[in-house]
This record gives C-alpha cells, structure tokens and sequence, in this order.
C-alpha cells in the first residue's frame, strides 16, 4: 500500500470515529426523578423496578431499581426509602415486653439502622463476591458516601457508590465488561434533588442524621 493509500485510510478511519462520536454522546441523557429525588446520566431510558429491601435488622423496605442494559455493560441505581423505617420498627416492637436480663431487646434500633445503612449496603456488595481493588470514602455534591471498585468472577469491574440522603439509600453500580473504559459519566453524574427539583448543592459535607449544612439550590 502506497503512502498516498494510508494516508486516506486514516483519514478514512478519523472520520468514521468523528462521526460515531456525537452517536454515542447522544444515547446518554440526564434522568431526573421527582419521585426518589435524584438526577443521573444513563445511556438511554431506565427500566424500572419495584422490590422490596431488605435492611440490617430485617425490615422489608420498598425500594425502586433503575437499570440500563447497554450491550455487555449494565448501569443501575437503587433507592431505598428509610422514612417510616423508626414506626416499622415500632409497630414490630409493640408487644415486646423487657424480662430480667434482656437488656435492650425491647430497644427500637431505627437509628443504628439509619446510621448503618450505607455499611450495610457495602457489605451486601462485598458478599456477591469478585475481588475488591478499591474502597474508600468520598462525597457527591458533598453527600458523603463509600466508592468501592470489583472485578468480577467473568473479569468485568463493577464501579459502585453508596450514599444517604434525606432518609433515602442510593446504591449506583456501573458494570463494564474486561478492558472497557470505567463508567466516569455515570459514575460521577448523580445529585440529589429537593422537593421542587431542584439539584442541591452542599456547602460543606452532608452527613445523614445530623442537621443539614448550608446549600445552594440549582434548577
């Protein structure tokens, strides 16, 4: 082949790639959802599922899936209510009568419960197994929340983050087949919205179950 040929055939492949490019940056669209307070970037429009949850100290809270199946790769948010999760504790706690040596058996643990929630969701990540390169501490829009990175027993890595607001669990996991790019759009695209929809932007770090810090309101 001639210099003159491949300098073609590059311009060739250039320009295919320049053309696909806008494709792809197309299929991904911000989700908003007044229902579960929260904005995120998918690859296209999420199915969503209705479950229930189970927490630390066995309660069956209900909670939503939101999930984009994009070839090999799968991108989900899961949001489970805490709001009544004190009252569901108390009404299973009514007829609980404290006997000489049960100490606080009787004790209503809504708030270990709320406090525990992100350890918990964790946890429950670390037990579908698939070896753990990466858990530290992080924050989105200053909501502070766990990042953890797997790779799995197929070799694809699930990217995920765990974070509380406003008595609501967000578990985001982004799961890419072997050599794929990490789920950065995806990843980092989640903010949490008020009652107006509008995105909230903290001034200092958020921490669930302590009053809220200074915010900006964005629309």
């Amino acid at each position: 082949m001639g210099a003159s040929m491949r300098l073609i055939s590059v311009v060739v492949l250039a320009s295919s790639l320049l053309a696909a490019a806008p494709a792809f940056a197309q299929g991904w669209t911000e989700y908003a959802n007044q229902k579960d307070f929260f904005s995120v970037s998918f690859p296209g429009e999420p199915k969503v599922q209705e479950i229930t949850y189970e927490t630390e100290f066995s309660l069956q809270l209900p909670a939503r899936i939101y999930s984009v199946d994009a070839g090999a790769s799968r991108y989900s948010l899961t949001v489970v209510d805490y709001s009544d999760s004190e009252a569901r504790h108390a009404e299973r706690l009514k007829n609980c009568k404290t006997e000489l040596g049960a100490g606080d058996s009787c004790g209503n643990p809504s708030r270990t419960e709320m406090r525990g929630a992100m350890l918990h969701a964790t946890w429950n990540l670390l037990k579908k197994g698939g070896k753990l390169t990466q858990l530290n501490y992080g924050v989105a829009d200053l909501v502070e929340g766990h990042f953890l990175q797997i790779i799995n027993a197929n070799e694809s890595r699930t990217f995920a983050a765990i974070h509380m607001h406003e008595n609501r669990l967000y578990i985001l996991e982004g799961t890419v087949p072997k050599g794929a790019a990490a789920p950065g759009l995806f990843q980092q695209s989640l903010q949490f919205l008020d009652k107006e929809g509008k995105r909230i932007r903290y001034q200092s770090i958020y921490t669930h179950g302590f009053p809220p810090p200074p915010s900006i309101r964005y629309r």
